[in-house]
């Protein structure tokens, strides 16, 4: 199976509507060249652009959602286009992720369940979502998570437990703790015994300088690829079928104990 990580750059002086178009463009240059094409965190806005999530939002099915569902359509692959800022009916804002079939149909929107800011920012600002959402595919069941999300282990658990054997995790990670990115990749990745897919965004969001370095882990924690700083396609040829390899060879997963119902005696 192959995936292109698209890490776009997110930089003033390009509009919503340029960088959408963008986007798009370089998702249908994906098409023959990946099965799973995934995006990164708010990059029609940027993770730190706090001020421009009010303006920028759009229902579930709105400009973002149209695009994106063609570019997937036109390429033929599977597409987690990232994530936006989406204005629910009451108004209430969410960081939503979309998923699109290579039909272009939506297979599933996943809105982020741990918010970051603590006090401010997207955690004041944005709704939580609540629930786990995972995505089957021909060769393997994608496990969502967002960013923020990725230092949160107990929610990849929980997507395990539903059957995700692939995490795809867009992100806006700031530079300053790109270390914990790679670490927290691959911890995900060992513990899960699952193939991470974590894409991060390039460029300067509101003053924020942005880690990139997307990076592909496989379940024993090595990783397969990563990026460098700046925009970049990141594609790597990986095998899902490790998965079930790995959890047979090694299988720490049975050995859970806390979080999962002990029989009484």
């Amino acid at each position: 199976m192959r995936a292109s990580l698209i890490q776009i750059a997110v930089n003033e002086g390009e509009s919503v509507e340029a960088r959408r178009r963008r986007a798009a463009s370089l998702v249908r240059d994906r098409a023959g060249a990946a099965d799973l094409v995934v995006l990164p965190e708010l990059w029609t806005t940027g993770a730190f652009a706090f001020e421009e999530f009010g303006t920028a939002a759009e229902p579930l099915r709105g400009p973002t959602y149209e695009a994106m569902a063609k570019a997937a359509s036109d390429a033929g692959v599977w597409l987690h286009a990232g994530s936006v800022p989406e204005r629910d009916r009451d108004g209430t804002l969410y960081n939503t992720s979309l998923v699109f079939s290579p039909d272009g149909d939506l297979a599933a929107a996943y809105r982020k369940i741990h918010r970051f800011g603590f006090d401010k920012g997207e955690a004041v600002l944005m709704g939580a979502g609540r629930d786990l959402v995972t995505v089957r595919l021909p060769e393997t069941t994608l496990g969502v998570a967002t960013c923020y999300d990725l230092r949160f282990p107990e929610l990849f658990r929980g997507l395990v437990d539903a059957g995700a054997e692939t995490f795809v995790v867009p992100a806006g990670w700031p530079e300053r703790r790109r270390s914990h990115w790679t670490l927290l990749a691959q911890a995900r990745a060992v513990e899960n015994q699952a193939f991470v897919l974590a894409c991060a965004t390039a460029g300067t969001h509101a003053g924020v300088p942005q880690a990139g370095h997307s990076i592909v882990v496989d379940p024993w924690g090595e990783v397969l690829a990563q990026a460098g700083a700046d925009e970049e396609v990141l594609t790597v040829e990986f095998d899902p079928a490790k998965v079930a390899r790995t959890r047979e060879q090694f299988p720490a997963l049975k050995d859970r104990v806390l979080g999962v119902e002990v029989p009484r005696r």
